[in-house]
């Protein structure tokens, strides 16, 4: 019998739900109970239940940044949530909440604070999104993964973890990864993440200096749902894959670099796996610049290198490519001397010491 209950929350992006999952075995073997709240309809529902976790849907409104219409009538979904969420956690009655955040977690923080339940959040990004900022008055601790982002949080709430990883991710094989490629092991790997989407831009920089990267290189090249180019489907060492799951932790062992966007839950696994990397954050023009300052952290630390994606050409990246393939030891050095490990073990005693009796 579990000696604690705990409630769950986070969703819309799977960013917001897989660090969550990557607690999981860690809390089961500490004796949590797992219920999890989410939005009704959301990205997290289909997630969660895949791991048989009991899930609660709740109303939720989404927090926008810009104009839209909807401004207008989410607050009262938001409201509506906070009432639902009260209702299940009087119900379940856990002993602690924890929030990775994405708008459906406001009201649950809200109604746990309501119900005198302790709230740990965390925080993924070098700064706040606007969900866990406007969470953050209610939550006792928050949880964050770069050092810098201590000086944003208030009244000593903030406590560096790291980002939680998922076991998964550390039991690749290097020979597993080069099969489901088809290659054989006569060259480096280039492996290019462009984010759950894929980005055209980072697509097509690629695909334009193809050959001279072949030269180097054997490519794995993961493009996004749609972007599959069959011009270049039997094009030898290059292979593409439109989505990869399970297979992905292979590909990232079977990778000497890694071209990848700057998504926290991305970069940090590269920290954890000690991959060379060359970042290309999403700009201003189409997020908050999250991943821009994610970027900028890792390349101050050593770990990255980085191109801003309005300065993305052909020319750039062979000359980063180049200038990686040079140092290489000196950025694995820069990430072995880290001293950010995989947050699950400590996100898990900051949730143990808040955890009511």
């Amino acid at each position: 019998m579990s000696k604690f209950k705990i409630i769950m929350t986070g969703g819309g992006s799977a960013g917001h739900v897989t660090p969550n999952l990557a607690l999981v075995p860690s809390l089961k073997k500490s004796g949590y109970d797992i219920r999890y709240i989410g939005s009704k309809d959301g990205i997290e529902k289909g997630i969660i239940e895949s791991e048989k976790i009991k899930y609660f849907g709740i109303s939720s409104g989404k927090l926008r940044r810009y104009f839209d219409i909807k401004n207008f009538t989410d607050p009262f979904n938001v409201i509506k949530g906070i009432f639902e969420a009260k209702k299940i956690i009087k119900v379940e009655k856990p002993n602690i909440v924890f929030s990775k955040g994405g708008f459906v977690s406001v009201p649950v923080v809200i109604a746990a604070k309501l119900c005198k339940v302790p709230v740990i959040t965390h925080e993924s990004d070098y700064s706040p999104g606007l969900a866990n900022k406007i969470s953050m008055p209610f939550c006792n601790k928050v949880c964050v993964t770069f050092p810098e982002s201590l000086k944003k949080i208030k009244k000593d709430k903030g406590v560096l973890t790291g980002t939680p990883i998922r076991e998964a991710l550390f039991k690749g094989n290097k020979a597993k990864g080069l099969k489901i490629c088809g290659f054989s092991n006569d060259k480096p790997i280039l492996l290019i993440i462009g984010g759950s989407l894929g980005s055209v831009t980072i697509n097509e920089t690629i695909r334009s200096c193809i050959d001279d990267i072949l030269i180097e290189y054997n490519i794995i090249h993961i493009c996004g749902k749609g972007n599959i180019d069959k011009n270049l489907k039997n094009k030898e060492g290059y292979k593409q894959f439109e989505y990869v799951n399970d297979e992905l932790t292979h590909l990232m062992y079977a990778a000497d670099v890694v071209i990848s966007r700057a998504g926290a839950n991305a970069i940090f696994e590269l920290l954890a796996l000690k991959k060379p990397n060359i970042l290309i954050p999403l700009s201003k023009k189409s997020s908050r610049g999250d991943q821009i300052l994610n970027a900028d952290s890792f390349s101050r630390n050593g770990y990255s290198l980085v191109i801003h994606e309005e300065a993305l050409s052909k020319e750039l990246l062979l000359q980063k490519l180049k200038e990686m393939s040079n140092n290489k030891d000196k950025f694995i050095n820069a990430m072995n001397n880290c001293e950010i490990d995989n947050g699950v073990k400590n996100i898990v005693n900051v949730i143990k010491k808040y955890s009511i009796k």
